[in-house]
């Protein structure tokens, strides 16, 4: 299944979660997770938490609010959230999103704050309704089966925001941090229309942003927040079975060209200059040619669109005689860029949903060489740490192999 939410009056934990019930998820299911939480810690005030769900009305349309109350509320860092989640009896996915969500969250207001993420404590992530919004949109997509939600641009809003640290510009400091690459718009409505939760939702799970796919729409559910805004403050969620191609699959074009009259650094910029021209990627594989003479082929893979033009480009960089082209299709991984904080600083990991459904982090090779450099240390050893460090945040497992030494046994 596949789901659309529109953001055009903005994103709010309650509002998200508000449509995924109104579209069939059980809120019942997410008190017995709370419960499960509430065997697994001592915190003050968290066995007391209350969801109700119900019919409400925002500008004269209908759909499901969500409200959350917890008697008194404590304020929770997120190293004692994180232990929550990973001691929860929960599907492995719901865990991993719950925690995805939150530790964007915490990493952003760790940089407003100026604090590491372990030590972020305060109310907008340690409240019940924080905890309840993420634990329960990430088990409310699991139980109803979505596995790509697309969204529409996010309205932030316009104006000011007041919170119990003073009065800001919308969008609010942390929340313009987890919009980072994505699509967003003011919106009609003045105020704050994008909280941090629901901006950090979107991150954990939102594949991408943009028009209403092509979709079979089984369920719509409507989610109403609770502020007067002058429109309808309501997320809409249509549900259904994709009608796309088969997501991860797109049509290239292959270049290639033979070159033995250019030296590794010439063919070094000219491959330099053809990516930074829009090729998808560019790479070398020495040859041996007629004669015995040692050569190189420079490949790279174009869109079509784009074909033509990278292929002039290749022939007044090089100087060569002739480009082959050859159509081909690809299939993609679907991925999206996270970033985490650890205790050498904050990085960039890419997380990868791999053909079983599961989840696999790298981080980016750029953080891990700045960090390096900056520490002295290897950039191996950094690049382990950081992943090591991201997936005990996250609870997702890192791409990279480690070393036989680490997996197997040595020989008698």
């Amino acid at each position: 299944m596949i789901a659309y939410l529109d953001c055009s009056t903005g994103v709010s934990g309650d509002k998200f979660l508000g449509a995924l019930i109104d579209a069939g998820f059980d809120p019942a299911r997410l008190r017995e997770a709370l419960a499960g939480l509430r065997e697994q810690t001592d915190s003050p005030g968290l066995a007391s938490i209350e969801i109700e769900a119900g019919p409400v009305q925002s500008g004269g349309i209908s759909g499901v609010g969500v409200t959350v109350t917890e008697p008194g509320a404590s304020r929770r860092h997120w190293r004692e959230i994180r232990t929550l989640l990973q001691g929860a009896e929960l599907p492995a996915p719901v865990v991993e999103g719950a925690l995805r969500a939150f530790a964007t969250l915490a990493d952003a207001e760790a940089r407003v704050h100026g604090v590491s993420a372990d030590d972020v404590h305060f109310h907008e992530i340690g409240a019940a309704d924080t905890l309840a919004d993420i634990l329960g949109v990430s088990l409310a997509l699991h139980d109803l089966g979505i596995e790509r939600l697309i969204a529409s641009p996010v309205a932030v809003g316009s104006g000011t925001v007041t919170t119990e640290h003073g009065v800001f510009p919308v969008p609010a400091l942390a929340t313009s941090l987890l919009l980072e690459d994505m699509s967003v718009i003011a919106g009609s409505a003045p105020g704050e229309l994008t909280t941090p939760t629901g901006a950090a939702l979107l991150r954990a799970f939102a594949d991408r942003f943009g028009e209403v796919p092509a979709m079979t729409v089984r369920r719509v559910g409507i989610g109403c927040g609770t502020r007067d805004i002058g429109v309808p403050n309501i997320c809409t969620l249509l549900v259904g079975e994709s009608s796309e191609p088969e997501a991860g699959h797109d049509d290239v074009v292959l270049l290639e060209t033979n070159l033995d009259h250019l030296t590794p650094e010439e063919i070094a910029t000219a491959a330099a200059r053809l990516l930074e021209a829009g090729a998808f990627d560019v790479w070398q594989t020495p040859v041996v040619m007629k004669k015995g003479r040692a050569a190189t082929v420079l490949s790279a893979l174009a869109s079509p669109p784009s074909a033509a033009v990278l292929a002039s480009q290749m022939i007044a960089e090089t100087g060569t005689l002739g480009v082959r082209m050859f159509p081909a299709s690809r299939r993609r991984i679907e991925r999206d860029v996270s970033r985490i904080g650890t205790s050498l600083g904050p990085a960039r990991f890419k997380v990868a949903r791999l053909p079983d459904g599961t989840r696999a982090l790298r981080v980016e090779a750029d953080d891990a060489a700045r960090i390096a450099a900056e520490r002295g240390m290897a950039v191996d050893a950094v690049a382990r740490q950081l992943e090591d460090e991201a997936a005990r945040a996250t609870g997702i497992q890192p791409m990279r192999q480690r070393p036989s030494s680490e997996t197997t046994k040595p020989s008698d």
